[in-house]
């Protein structure tokens, strides 16, 4: 939303200096802007203002607008009245203050002007001044003269004593150079004697500490064997009674063979005795029984013969007679089955008790004979259960020993790794440091592939080389090798996600090959050949070295350099680029980082391994725990059951 307000006015007397017949001003208002144009063309507020004044349209000078009531009050008013709204509309109230401004300017003027003369007349004077002291100068300049030269005749000869001074100076500086290179040799010497031995006072160490423990090992051993000794002697003690009551309950039972052998003999003779009388009786009752039928039938037949009537005096006799022979004979037939029957019943008992004690016999004897076979069985089951527990049970005491070795060895290892650590941390930045030992821990976890570590990781180099090629890698020795720009990008990610550490990497997909031309000369040997890594990381290597050789001097590297565009390097680690910058100096061994690094590389290794056989001990121990619980409770199992 915007409005703007337009003044045409009619320029054919010129009085607006524009050149046009017509002058346009016009004034756009909106929500943000106030422009202004003039004849079309942005403008500013203050050009527009000097063009209207230019043409007599003066902001003193408000009067081209007449308002109603201002021609009467001009007809009242009073000359001196009417004399300043004259001046004011001729614009005779700007011509004044304009010309008391002008007058100001005059004065100002004038008053520099003064000044200025008064500088004048102070500046003739000073180089007035300063003619007198040109002539001076110029005597002093003739007598400085002759005090140089007199200054250097004395300086001749006195340099003519300084060189012979220097001369003695050097002489004593070489043989100085040539005692601190002797005793640097020396020591080299030492601090190599130093290093070969730290190991040899750890092994030392080590070996005390083992001896230690196995000597509290073996002070325990001694108190468990005796304790065993006791258990055993008790043991053989229980073993010579549980053998004695062995031997009674096996004559004890022979004892009860014997008694229900007898007692079955005797039994045998009862039921051989029994079964005859049972014979004989059943004989008789037969016989018997034979005779009642025989006398029944004659008893019949004789009543046949004589008749009822004859035999008895009246029939109720006859009954009486009869129901009492019926009664006796039934009697005496009831004795004789109950008889038969408690016989028969005897008989019955008597073998099934003869076949229940044959069979105890038989059984006691079977019971009597694996009882036997059985202890013998167990005791030797128990001799080879504690022969295994006693070879286990050494096996673990070795074990043991082995774990305490192994774990002093791990202490010192430890602690070796940090001192690895320590002496690299001291070569490189902090930030690097915490980089680098956060990087195994996140190639873990997310599983990559593609991290192959750091530089100096990847190469092998010879003694004689390592202090030029340290020289040249500098802080790219630490630097992260990957294959692609997305695993850098990953491991980026989590570092700073755990807010720990920085890292550069060298990503082989975006690595160009750089082609370097070498001198064919004896003198100029190219450093990447005297580097040994795989060639799939030949790219990262020509990155930092490709450009470098190796040469006996800087004078011979700085022509090479200059002329073929290479870095050059001596053996020392001194240096000159191509663009002629040297750098070198003293390099000492102790700070050497390739040696800090491959250290630390050795020690995490044989951590890594004594850790490996640490876990695999304590699984071996943890089996034969096992083991030799399992055997203790079937001991223990084999003790009860005796």
């Amino acid at each position: 939303m915007s409005a703007f307000v337009e003044v045409v006015f009619d320029n054919t007397d010129n009085r607006f200096p524009t050149g046009k017949e017509e002058t346009v001003v016009r004034r756009t208002i909106g929500l943000k802007k106030d422009d202004y144009s003039l004849d079309r063309k942005s403008s500013t507020k203050s050009e527009i203002s000097s063009l209207l004044e230019s043409a007599g349209f003066s902001r003193s000078n408000p009067y081209y607008i007449v308002p109603q009531g201002r021609v009467t009050s001009l007809t009242h008013a009073k000359d001196s009245e009417r004399l300043a709204l004259l001046k004011e509309v001729a614009g005779t109230r700007v011509y004044e203050s304009r010309r008391e401004n002008s007058l100001k300017i005059i004065e100002d003027t004038e008053r520099m002007r003064v000044k200025i003369s008064d500088d004048l007349a102070m500046i003739e004077e000073r180089l007035n001044e300063l003619d007198l002291e040109k002539d001076e100068l110029d005597k002093y300049r003739t007598l400085d003269r002759e005090r140089r030269c007199m200054e250097y005749a004395i300086y001749s000869l006195e340099q003519e004593d300084v060189v012979e001074q220097l001369d003695e100076i050097d002489i004593r500086r070489e043989q100085l150079v040539v005692a601190v290179n002797e005793r640097q040799e020396a020591t080299g010497e030492l601090e190599r004697q130093i290093t070969s031995l730290e190991p040899e006072i750890r092994a030392a160490k080590q070996a005390l500490e083992i001896l230690s423990i196995d000597r509290e090992q073996l002070a325990n051993e001694a108190e468990e064997l005796a304790r065993s000794r006791a258990h055993i002697e008790s043991s053989i003690q229980d073993l010579e009674q549980d053998r004695t009551l062995g031997r009674d309950s096996i004559t004890e039972l022979r004892r009860t063979a014997d008694t229900l052998s007898r007692d079955i003999r005797k039994r045998e003779t009862e039921l051989s005795r029994v079964t005859a009388k049972y014979e004989k009786a059943f004989a008789r009752e037969t016989q018997l029984r034979e005779q009642f039928e025989v006398s029944d039938q004659q008893r019949k037949s004789l009543l046949q013969k004589q008749g009822r009537s004859g035999h008895f005096s009246s029939k109720k006799e006859r009954d009486t007679w009869l129901n009492a022979e019926i009664t006796r004979l039934t009697t005496s037939a009831e004795h004789q089955t109950m008889q038969f029957e408690a016989t028969e019943h005897e008989h019955n008992e008597l073998q099934t008790r003869l076949a229940s004690i044959s069979q105890s016999v038989l059984d006691a004897k079977a019971q009597a004979d694996a009882m036997v076979e059985q202890m013998s069985e167990m005791q030797a089951r128990e001799v080879q259960l504690k022969e295994e527990k006693d070879a286990k049970t050494s096996m673990r005491k070795e074990l043991w020993r082995k774990e305490a070795r192994m774990e002093a060895e791990n202490s010192d290892l430890r602690d070796e790794l940090k001192r690895a650590e320590r002496v690299l941390s001291g070569t490189i930045d902090r930030a690097t440091s915490d980089g680098l030992e956060a990087l195994s821990e996140i190639q873990e976890r997310l599983g990559l592939e593609g991290v192959y570590g750091p530089l100096f990781e990847l190469f092998e180099v010879e003694e004689t080389y390592r202090t030029c090629v340290e020289a040249i890698a500098g802080p790219s020795l630490f630097h992260v090798v990957v294959d692609t720009d997305a695993t850098a990008t990953k491991v980026l990610d989590e570092l700073n996600r755990m807010k720990q550490g920085r890292l550069t990497f060298m990503p082989l997909n975006r690595l160009r090959a750089v082609s370097a031309s070498y001198p064919e000369a004896s003198d100029a040997i190219p450093m990447i050949e005297r580097l040994q890594f795989d060639r799939r990381f030949l790219r990262a290597f020509q990155q930092v070295f490709g450009k470098t050789i190796i040469c006996p001097s800087l004078e011979v590297g700085s022509n090479y350099a200059r002329t073929m565009n290479l870095t050059a390097v001596t053996l020392e680690g001194d240096k000159i680029d191509r663009r002629g910058e040297l750098m070198g100096g003293f390099v000492g061994r102790k700070g050497s980082r390739l040696d800090a690094a491959k250290t630390l590389i050795q020690t995490r290794a044989r951590v890594q391994t004594a850790e490996l056989e640490a876990k695999e001990t304590q699984a071996s121990l943890a089996a034969l725990d096992q083991e030799i619980t399992a055997l203790h409770s079937e001991l223990q199992m084999l003790s009860a059951r005796a």
